[in-house]
């Protein structure tokens, strides 16, 4: 038994009378319809297609030991897939079985002899009803991680979050600013992934972490020479970044006497490597955060 590569809906057949079986397979041809004659193949059949709807005969045989495999097999069902719907059908004197049926579980049922056009409306209504519960799911998962890696149902985190969604495709270089530890990274992260660059590098540096006299040769790299000590070009964080997103993380930490250099980058896409004399041009989205005030320290001098 291969799991089934087609388009329609799947829907489970569990019966162990083989006319019946024809019958409702024929019958529900506008289906993907897999049968199965007793418990374990049902068990089986559901495990490999993920049906989403089941037409059980709860007057299956008892297994071997005397148990009754059609409560059972509703029992294995609703464990193994219990967002299935399982539609019971019953011989016309089980009303109480069917009863209990539905107090296990179970979606509805319906009393034999088949009426294919009634049988027909529960199974269609069944179908419908777990889409609108899937999508439910979907949609109450997708308000809770709006954005990679953050869970949230705030409000007002939902609502940034939303604003990231617009920028993101953009190549619009953004500021996060928010406390140490509240998500910047994890913002800028989503911000890439949702972006057209999310297959390229994401690029991060600290730059309150890199001490002030190496920041620029981190940054933008450096050729052979141009300290002591550089043995061999070396590429920095920029040119790393090259047709991804560069991270600059604690922006307000930056030296400024490398802001110029900086500006000049942000503004005309090229930089040169410490000891270099070449323009070198570069496709890099830039985001950057800190935890400061940054309009406080361009009053006060500060940056």
């Amino acid at each position: 038994m291969s799991k089934s590569t087609s388009s329609k809906p799947i829907l489970l057949i569990v019966e162990d009378d083989s006319g019946l079986q024809s019958q409702l397979r024929w019958h529900f041809d506008q289906y993907e319809t897999i049968v199965a004659d007793n418990r374990q193949d049902a068990i089986a059949a559901l495990r490999l297609h993920e049906a989403s709807v089941i037409i059980q005969d709860l007057g299956l045989p008892p297994d071997e030991d005397g148990v009754d495999e059609g409560f059972k097999c509703i029992q294995d069902i609703l464990r193994i897939s219990p967002n299935s719907k399982v539609i019971v059908m019953t011989g016309k004197t089980d009303r109480d079985n069917a009863l209990r049926a539905v107090a296990m579980g179970a979606y509805d049922f319906y009393q034999k002899p088949v009426d294919p056009n009634t049988l027909d409306l529960i199974v269609q209504r069944a179908f419908h009803i777990h889409e609108l519960e899937d999508y439910n799911r979907r949609l109450s998962v997708s308000q809770q991680e709006p954005l990679e890696g953050l869970l949230t149902n705030d409000p007002q985190l939902l609502k940034i979050c939303r604003q990231l969604e617009k920028i993101s495709p953009t190549t619009v270089t953004c500021t996060l600013l928010g406390e140490s530890g509240t998500g910047k990274e994890v913002m800028a992260r989503a911000i890439h992934q949702l972006s057209p660059r999310k297959n390229k590098r994401f690029v991060a540096i600290n730059c309150a972490a890199v001490p002030e006299n190496l920041i620029e040769s981190e940054l933008f790299g450096y050729e052979k020479g141009a300290f002591t000590g550089a043995n061999k070009m070396t590429i920095g964080k920029v040119e790393t970044a090259n047709e991804g997103t560069l991270f600059l993380d604690e922006i307000g930490d930056m030296p400024l006497n490398l802001q110029a250099k900086l500006l000049r980058f942000l503004q005309e896409r090229v930089i040169e490597r410490v000891g270099g004399r070449s323009e070198i041009s570069v496709d890099v989205r830039v985001i950057c955060a800190t935890n400061k005030n940054l309009e406080e320290m361009v009053k006060d001098g500060s940056s």
